[in-house]
């Protein structure tokens, strides 16, 4: 199994092993892009092609992202029509992150699919993260490991959502908790 089907399948991955720098070569390849992205003049002629190729081509004509951004793993990540990511995302996204067709995604958001083992931080433990076609994710929140937000959800400003978010509800606060239903 290759590095990125061993970080996605919710395996242990020592980084301290060989098979590892192919994993270092991807986050190396995809800071330089995000570096260039971030340096460039915020137009969308200009942005596009490097958003592009950040994605290896997976990023549909009808999605946008501003910058700036940051995102370690463009290849683990899956992004549909018509998403809209406002300034200053961060993807930790070694797990994998999917985003559905029509997500909103406000300023400041983070996306983190990792995290270390207590008892040797040299091994990766990720959680892929799934966010359902329409949900709205709101100005700094954080979702992490493991995290699946529902179709046509909103997660609140500042959330901080540790658990899964059902289809058609309004989760908010630390930890993230239901609201209401929609």
């Amino acid at each position: 199994m290759d590095i990125f089907k061993q970080l996605s399948s919710e395996a242990a991955v020592d980084m301290a092993t060989p098979e590892y720098g192919e994993a270092i070569q991807e986050m190396s390849r995809c800071n330089k892009i995000c570096h260039r992205i971030n340096t460039t003049e915020p137009e969308m002629e200009k942005v596009r092609p490097l958003e592009e190729e950040l994605f290896n081509g997976g990023l549909d004509a009808t999605s946008y992202i501003m910058p700036p951004l940051q995102i370690d793993f463009g290849c683990q990540m899956k992004i549909g029509k018509s998403v809209f990511v406002n300034h200053s995302l961060t993807c930790m996204a070694a797990g994998g992150i999917i985003i559905e067709d029509g997500v909103m995604i406000g300023p400041n958001v983070r996306i983190v699919t990792d995290n270390h083992d207590l008892e040797n931080r040299m091994v990766l433990r990720c959680k892929p993260v799934h966010i359902g076609r329409n949900a709205w994710i709101g100005v700094g929140a954080i979702i992490l490991p493991g995290v699946t937000i529902g179709e046509n959800a909103v997660v609140a400003a500042g959330a901080v959502v540790t658990k899964d978010v059902a289809a058609n509800t309004i989760v908010g606060g630390n930890p993230a908790k239901l609201i209401k239903n929609i």
